[in-house]
């Protein structure tokens, strides 16, 4: 299958890549649940042309498996015979998907191979761009931006509280074009569900033509993240255990796209089992999964990984690991004048008059009590002016009395 801009809807069932008994299988638990459908409603429903869905059809009346019970226009309207119920029935026993047809592996490693996060085109002002809302250094900026161009995967460490998470969450926003994310794709008879209506987001010219196929969806580039809750078993297919289904696993839902590995080294799965287990496909951009009875299946890696954390990198993981982190960046405090230009933009967001003596004062009470000035201070300390003003039905204005009241609750030791 030849992979442009858009993926042609296929006209058979040679051209889905799929048996015609999965499809059947699919089309038949379809109008089962469905009571009675046109073949306008099920072309809708399993996202395929007219002429496969017809074809489907035809072979499922032959059978007997459904009956013709009137006419929509110029199309049939049928529903299930009693036969028909009995195998529907067979196949949600062993399967309960019902959704948009899938694509087969081979397709779908095509076009992940062609949308590759490694072919795809990042400059300065798209990194500006992204990091507009973030107060950051022009190197910063550009280590970033070398990062993200190189599709591979970064470290981000330093203290607690320095906006390594924000960086993280923000690498996605980089990207300006769009992905194709299929709803889902078939393995040896088994359905996987990849897209995720929570993690990815249609780009704005997203509405299908007549001629694409429409079991792809277009998107923006995935952003995942994965924080505590990761486990190792999370790495393979969830299969669910009532319906026999299964879900992709968090990398590949952020396939041609980010994952976050948000506070690594505090998931429940330990640092050096994570990292054994994706040495080879951060190094040949391939994983392995598994399916029920052992069957393992090769599926792309082609994903920028993003590691975020406060414990020294060398605590985590061995030479040999941190060497496939191409890039590692210290995310620390700030400097004085990066500290007023950041707590300026939350007061501008909180619709507050920022006072830069005020600011000042908090900053040499800070150095005080030996604290640096962490990006995250400015945040918290006028959310705490926020809720004391709600609490006591008072505007919200950034005082002295006000901003010591707040370091007071948020800062450990605090005698402001």
């Amino acid at each position: 299958m030849t992979f442009e801009t858009e993926s042609r809807s296929p006209e058979t069932v040679a051209e889905t890549g799929l048996s015609r008994s999965l499809l059947e299988s699919l089309a038949l638990k379809m109008v089962y649940l469905g009571g009675e459908l046109s073949l306008l409603d099920l072309s809708e429903r399993m996202a395929l042309s007219f002429p496969v869905v017809d074809t489907l059809f035809r072979h499922l009346r032959t059978e007997q498996l459904c009956e013709v019970t009137g006419m929509d226009g110029p199309v049939h309207r049928f529903t299930t015979t009693s036969l028909g119920k009995s195998r529907a029935l067979e196949f949600l026993r062993h399967s309960q998907y019902c959704g948009p047809a899938p694509v087969s592996l081979k397709d779908y490693i095509n076009r992940v191979q062609y949308q590759s996060v490694q072919t795809a085109a990042v400059g300065p002002a798209d990194v500006q761009k992204a990091f507009r809302r973030l107060v950051l250094s022009e190197e910063t900026l550009a280590q970033l931006g070398t990062a993200v161009a190189s599709g591979r995967s970064i470290f981000l460490y330093g203290p607690s509280g320095t906006g390594k998470t924000a960086i993280a969450e923000t690498l996605a926003d980089i990207y300006q074009d769009a992905v194709w994310i299929p709803y889902a794709i078939e393995v040896d008879g088994q359905i996987i569900t990849v897209y995720d209506a929570g993690l990815h987001h249609c780009a704005s010219d997203a509405a299908a033509g007549e001629s694409e196929d429409r079991r792809w969806v277009l998107c923006k580039r995935p952003r995942v993240v994965v924080g505590g809750e990761l486990t190792i078993e999370m790495l393979d297919l969830q299969a669910d255990r009532l319906s026999s289904d299964f879900t992709a696993p968090a990398q590949i839902k952020a396939n041609n796209g980010v994952l976050i590995i948000d506070d690594f080294g505090r998931q429940r799965v330990r640092p050096e089992e994570l990292l054994n287990r994706w040495i080879i496909p951060l190094e040949r951009r391939i994983d392995f999964l598994s399916l029920p009875g052992g069957r393992k299946f090769q599926v792309p890696f082609d994903l920028f990984v993003a590691f975020a954390t406060n414990v020294d990198p060398n605590s985590l993981a061995d030479a040999a690991f941190l060497r496939r982190i191409q890039t590692k960046i210290k995310v620390d405090c700030v400097s004085c004048p990066q500290f007023h230009e950041i707590f300026r933009r939350v007061c501008q967001d909180c619709e507050l008059e920022y006072d830069a003596g005020v600011v000042e004062q908090l900053i040499d009470d800070l150095n005080r009590m030996k604290e640096p000035l962490r990006p995250c201070y400015p945040r918290d300390i006028v959310q705490h002016i926020l809720w004391a003003a709600k609490y006591q039905s008072v505007r919200p204005e950034l005082k002295r009395d006000a901003v010591a009241a707040a370091c007071r609750n948020y800062l450990i030791g605090s005698a402001t």
